[in-house]
């Protein structure tokens, strides 16, 4: 991915233990070392691509608050270690966004039956999920709001209410609800949200049913 010119940002694994005393001090806790290649290759990777990995590789590693990452970006002056940080924390709003698609927005499951429909089903969920973000972005400018700080679903509850009336309006009329729709939408500012440690466990159990294996209609009705 380096090649490609793609940067990493990553934690690294906790049964690996940091020396911050090796390799090029860069700061506190901040230095560039040298990783070999491993000896023995991994059942994940093809031999050709095995093959172009070079025999070592220099890498950054860095620890704030206790957590230790590691990234390609170098230069610490350019990249402080704790901007690298609040960038990789941001990657949880990944998973906030799939959430939103697939249970806001309706894409948890697809009822289209052949390739090219489930492709069109994915494109107009994702032109939706686009078009909310880009009304929440536009309210957050006019309100001077972090548009990450808007509740999203609170949104989508305000465009449906709204939706009925904006069919029934045309031209200067409506208009003029453009302004009231968009401070509605800066109004459902949530703050700034830590998200805490989840426990690697199951909520729900499932149910004691086995898996539906053949059509519907040649299970026998009771």
């Amino acid at each position: 991915m380096t090649r490609q010119g793609t940067s990493l940002v990553f934690r690294q694994q906790s049964t690996v233990k940091s020396d911050f005393h090796r390799g090029q001090r860069l700061g506190a806790k901040d230095h560039i070392i040298s990783v070999k290649k491993p000896k023995k290759k991994t059942v994940w990777i093809s031999d050709a691509a095995w093959a172009e990995l070079p025999d070592e590789l220099l890498i950054r590693e860095f620890s704030v608050e206790g957590t230790v990452y590691v990234t390609t970006l170098m230069d610490a002056k350019t990249y402080p270690k704790k901007s690298l940080a609040k960038l990789y924390q941001q990657r949880w709003q990944i998973e906030v966004d799939f959430r939103s698609i697939k249970t806001h927005i309706g894409m948890g499951m697809l009822r289209c039956k052949t390739a090219e429909m489930v492709n069109k089903e994915i494109a107009v969920h994702l032109l939706a999920y686009n078009l909310i973000r880009a009304n929440i972005a536009r309210a957050a400018c006019l309100n001077d709001k972090e548009p990450r700080y808007l509740s999203f679903m609170a949104v989508i509850q305000i465009m449906r209410n709204i939706a009925s009336l904006c069919i029934t309006l045309t031209g200067t009329a409506l208009g003029k609800i453009i302004h009231p729709f968009l401070e509605a939408m800066a109004q459902t500012e949530i703050g700034q949200r830590i998200r805490p440690n989840q426990p690697r466990v199951i909520k729900r159990r499932p149910k004691s049913y086995p898996l539906m294996t053949k059509p519907r209609s040649k299970y026998a009705t009771s």
